[in-house]
């Protein structure tokens, strides 16, 4: 049991790296019915990128942690929305001299909106991510977002802007850790 759910389908955000890879195993161990979706969010496959956004590689680590894990795995392609809503929306507030940071935007617009989405398609519960933090529940009902156990590792600031909804359907099986 996680964050109260029992035995769910929980679709993770499965990049290939070793914090996603290791938040699905124990989803998986604990006995939830786990997914890997890997969001493709970068298309532009000139020379100069393909080097600092190796997509490829990556889906297809991911696609063997899958494997290896025995879940069905996914392609997501959200390249098309990540550009409207987190690049194009990254130039105009850079042309307005501010200086958002993508990766809240990304988790608000991204990862917890759009694959969320996904997810619920898909039947799912929860979306789970390899992210350093914690979600506790207040009494009256209320989710919260709280510091990672590990303090160096701490990525609570980037998801400082997800919602209650958001933040209800969200899992961080790797928050605990140190």
């Amino acid at each position: 049991q996680r964050d109260g759910l029992l035995m769910a389908r929980v679709v993770v955000g499965l990049s290939g790296g070793v914090d996603s890879s290791v938040a699905t195993y124990l989803l998986k161990q604990e006995g939830h019915e786990v997914i890997g979706l890997f969001m493709r969010n970068w298309t532009d496959e000139q020379p100069t990128l393909e080097a600092e956004c190796p997509w490829i590689e990556d889906s297809n680590d991911a696609l063997l942690v899958a494997e290896k894990l025995g879940i069905p795995f996914q392609v997501l392609d959200l390249s098309a929305a990540y550009k409207t809503r987190i690049v194009d929306y990254m130039f105009a507030e850079y042309q307005a001299g501010r200086t958002p940071n993508p990766d809240v935007l990304c988790n608000r617009e991204v990862k917890f909106d759009l694959f969320l989405k996904a997810a619920q398609k898909l039947g799912a519960e929860a979306v789970a991510t390899g992210h350093y933090c914690q979600r506790g529940e207040e009494s009256h009902g209320l989710h919260t977002l709280l510091a990672g156990a590990d303090p160096n590792k701490d990525q609570s600031y980037f998801l400082c802007q997800l919602s209650q909804e958001q933040l209800g359907h969200a899992l961080f099986p790797i928050g605990h850790m140190q």
